[in-house]
């Protein structure tokens, strides 16, 4: 890729994104209304995550729509859950990875869980980055989108896509098949996090009383003298990781913390139960949106573009929260991985 990409090329990338979200959304809607129940069946278990009847459906539909919609003029490498383990996908189909500028990173349904038993909106994640092979990074993500798959019982679903260091275009479509309206959304202003939702991740049995000591020394860091008369910090696990990002950027979450590759390997755990390169590649949208995200003990999010990788990262909804949660945050990490 030339060093520097015409701003033309970015936004194109970003609508192909959004055309290509579009498509999955529809194509899992248009499924649940057919095969509802078969949604939960295992389909395969891989090195990255099991994957259920739902993932199956959305990675045929988007290899259809890459074959039939995806530029000749821009040849990507494609990565994600479900593609076969050390098997390279190109397009063109069959474009020599030497020859590709750039390098796609999906997950097509995160949330799957979450939608598989219609409880939550799962997400539709696409990052795009300069390919610079097996170098290729999180950080070196320029253009991501997300689309909420929403539940049967709603009508509408959001989208939100962004070019590196430009706005955040958010939308909501109504109706399968309407135009989609802008929408306006901003994170929380607050200025501390007492009678408001800040999450740490812990889904799963594993690491989860580790994580919770962890989480319960830091707030009593942050509110030391409050009297404990009333709930101070409230919780919500999302089991989406893009679904997380979203309560961030839309102003109702104001922390969340995903330290379970911290916890696991303080345990001697090993688990693919965590947060990975795809799972986290729409980053730069709440960064869009005026959040902060970066690695609980600093710095930027460092991982490969892959779909093993383990990844902990932190969500802010404001600089200055976190600046008050940073000290405590990363000062009972350490302590705690010691």
């Amino acid at each position: 890729m030339p060093s520097k990409t015409h701003p033309r090329i970015l936004e194109k990338l970003r609508r192909l994104l959004c055309e290509l979200q579009n498509h999955i959304r529809d194509t899992v809607a248009e499924a649940r209304a057919k095969h509802a129940r078969s949604f939960a069946k295992i389909a395969a278990i891989t090195q990255a995550d099991t994957i259920y009847q739902i993932d199956k459906i959305s990675e045929a539909a988007i290899l259809g729509w890459f074959e039939e919609h995806w530029p000749h003029t821009l040849p990507v490498e494609l990565v994600m859950e479900g593609v076969e383990d050390g098997e390279t996908v190109t397009f063109p189909h069959g474009t020599p990875l030497k020859k590709t500028a750039w390098k796609c990173i999906l997950d097509p349904i995160d949330g799957t869980r979450c939608i598989m038993y219609d409880k939550r909106s799962a997400w539709s994640l696409a990052g795009i980055a300069p390919q610079f092979g097996a170098r290729t990074n999180l950080s070196d993500i320029v253009v991501a989108a997300m689309t909420e798959l929403p539940t049967s019982k709603q009508a509408r679903s959001d989208q939100f896509s962004a070019v590196r260091g430009g706005k955040l275009h958010a939308s909501a479509c109504d109706q399968p098949g309407q135009r989609p309206r802008t929408i306006t959304v901003r994170p929380s202003a607050a200025r501390d996090f007492k009678h408001g939702f800040a999450s740490f991740v812990r889904f799963f049995p594993a690491g989860r009383t580790l994580t919770s000591q962890i989480e319960e020394a830091v707030w009593h860091e942050l509110h030391k003298g409050e009297d404990g008369t009333s709930p101070l910090v409230f919780d919500d696990q999302y089991i989406s990781t893009g679904g997380q990002l979203h309560e961030l950027m839309t102003g109702r979450d104001r922390l969340i913390a995903d330290i379970r590759p911290l916890v696991l390997r303080k345990l001697g755990l090993k688990s693919s139960l965590v947060c990975h390169p795809y799972d986290i590649c729409t980053a730069l949208l709440l960064e869009a949106a005026g959040g902060l995200i970066e690695a609980p003990l600093g710095g930027k999010l460092n991982a490969p573009l892959d779909t093993i990788t383990p990844v902990a990262w932190v969500g802010f909804a404001n600089p200055h929260l976190a600046r008050l949660a940073r000290p405590a945050l990363r000062r009972v990490i350490r302590e705690s991985s010691a």
